[in-house]
């Protein structure tokens, strides 16, 4: 974020939660909610007057209550690619994360509403969809490791060293902190994640979209099996 202040464009079609995400949002102190909508149309109409630096948007809002706010997010990102979208959801379904990044990761984010209370987790979403990073909600992330019992496709050419680094980045450890979790060196680490990359065939683009777009490859695969 700059000194001017983060313009957003914030969507729920509950009143309570629309009150919540906006305290939310004065409490960063370098952002302000423009407009605040409660439907589809009212969303693409504030979007497209405003064109804000950020969208706030729930996943299921009128007219039917399923997945408006994936869909938007993606037009969004696609008419604006300076644009962050931030999704919030109540509902711990990596279907939906794989929607949202199924033609890129950048500059999207998906957040369970439970995180709302913590200031410091709703900060570090924001700043990463403002720089043109990804975030996703660490519990969406441990729904399908947990459940993952193998992995095809291009996961079967990882390493079991390599498997266990990208579970780790998974559960959205940095570098130093999966060295310290396995008792490697950092530069150990970046040598497994630089192999798991290629491996995956994961582009030459920010570290955050590899890792990101890694993560996503791996529970893909985790979730057909």
């Amino acid at each position: 974020m700059t000194d001017q202040l983060t313009r957003v464009v914030l969507a729920d079609d509950s009143l309570v939660i629309r009150q919540g995400v906006a305290a939310m949002v004065a409490a960063l102190g370098d952002a302000e909610v423009v407009a605040e909508c409660s439907t589809l149309g009212e969303l693409d109409a504030a979007v497209a007057e405003h064109v804000p630096d950020l969208v706030i948007t729930d996943i299921r809002m009128p007219p039917t209550h399923t997945d408006e706010g994936i869909g938007a997010a993606i037009r969004f990102r696609a008419q604006w690619p300076q644009m962050g979208v931030l999704v919030l959801s109540q509902y711990s379904e990596p279907d939906y994360v794989l929607a949202l990044f199924e033609e890129g990761s950048e500059g999207l984010g998906y957040l369970l509403k439970d995180r709302l209370g913590d200031l410091g987790e709703f900060r570090r979403a924001v700043s990463s969809v403002l720089r043109g990073e990804s975030a996703i909600d660490p519990a969406i992330v441990e729904v399908l490791v947990q459940a993952r019992t193998g992995a095809k496709s291009a996961i079967d050419r990882l390493t079991p060293r390599e498997a266990e680094v990208l579970a780790l980045i998974a559960e959205g450890l940095n570098n130093s902190s999966i060295a310290e979790r396995l008792v490697v060196s950092e530069k150990a680490v970046a040598k497994h994640i630089n192999s798991i990359f290629s491996k995956l065939g994961v582009g030459e683009e920010p570290e955050m979209h590899r890792r990101v777009r890694a993560v996503l490859v791996w529970l893909t695969a985790s979730s057909t099996t």
